[in-house]
């Protein structure tokens, strides 16, 4: 591994022009920077899901967890309740988070759970070869949909809005200057962080021209206002033609669910090891 860029030995499979080098490249920025803020490479660790975005597990150079198919929050959240001092990124494809994963997603962000979840938005299952996602557009032939999908797709974002999220951004993978920086700032934020990443798949979904035209920063937008963010989400529903803002559209602060659960930790005079202990003792 190449100590100064974070970037591992492991042979990368993914398909020329994949969106998922731009993610890989954007966190590979992000970690170097955390890195010389003084967080440590050995107090982060990724975990991935299934699928084309899980191999950037392989190809980074940081402690990593592959979960199975759409468990990678509850495996996060596992990991982050054991080790608060932890930095927790999770990978997960809009197939693995969205459909497998969609229940764990919703109760980590209802929980608020001091995590950042990194979805790679393709809109295809690409590791399969090419069947539809909850965000594949009314239309969408694939494998399982020859005819075109009968489905209009779900906006996640708008989703993630009232599940509970306190960090909610999205970024592109052709605009790494705005990507690095949700991303950064969704691993600093003190909470859920969902930062959605719209990129391509260059063999079963290649939707460049269409994001090209319609992308724009959020500028002048206050992330405080839980309305207007609602009303931001909803600019584009991933079927219409309408404008596709990027950047951090909501964010809040409220207590996490590991800092209610270790506002319990006293059980009768005894911390909460300690009465663990005791219960695995009591079924032994």
């Amino acid at each position: 591994m190449a100590e100064e860029t974070f970037i591992t030995g492991a042979q990368n499979t993914w398909c020329p022009g994949c969106g998922n080098f731009a993610i890989e490249f954007a966190l590979k920025n992000v970690l170097t920077g955390l890195e010389k803020d003084g967080i440590a490479r050995e107090n982060i660790v990724l975990v991935g899901g299934i699928g084309c975005h899980a191999k950037i597990a392989d190809y980074l150079g940081i402690n990593s967890f592959y979960s199975i198919h759409g468990r990678t929050f509850p495996v996060a959240t596992g990991i982050k309740l054991a080790n608060p001092d932890l930095h927790v990124i999770c990978c997960a494809g809009d197939g693995d988070a969205y459909a497998e994963g969609l229940d764990h997603l919703i109760f980590a962000a209802k929980r608020n759970v001091d995590i950042t979840a990194i979805i790679h938005d393709n809109r295809v299952y690409g590791l399969t070869t090419g069947q539809y996602t909850p965000t594949s557009y009314m239309g969408f032939k694939g494998k399982s949909t020859p005819l075109g999908s009968f489905e209009e797709p779900f906006n996640p974002m708008e989703l993630m809005l009232c599940s509970g999220a306190t960090y909610i951004a999205r970024g592109y993978t052709k605009k790494m200057d705005t990507l690095q920086r949700v991303i950064r700032e969704g691993i600093d934020h003190r909470g859920f962080s969902f930062v959605e990443v719209l990129q391509i798949c260059a063999t079963y979904n290649n939707m460049t021209e269409y994001y090209k035209p319609r992308m724009y920063d959020l500028e002048g937008h206050d992330p405080a206002d839980f309305e207007r963010a609602c009303e931001k989400v909803r600019e584009w529903d991933y079927n219409r033609d309408a404008r596709i803002g990027l950047g951090v559209f909501y964010q809040v602060e409220k207590p996490t669910f590991g800092e209610h659960l270790r506002e319990k930790e006293s059980l009768g005079g005894k911390d909460l090891e300690s009465a663990i202990a005791k219960i695995l003792e009591s079924k032994s």
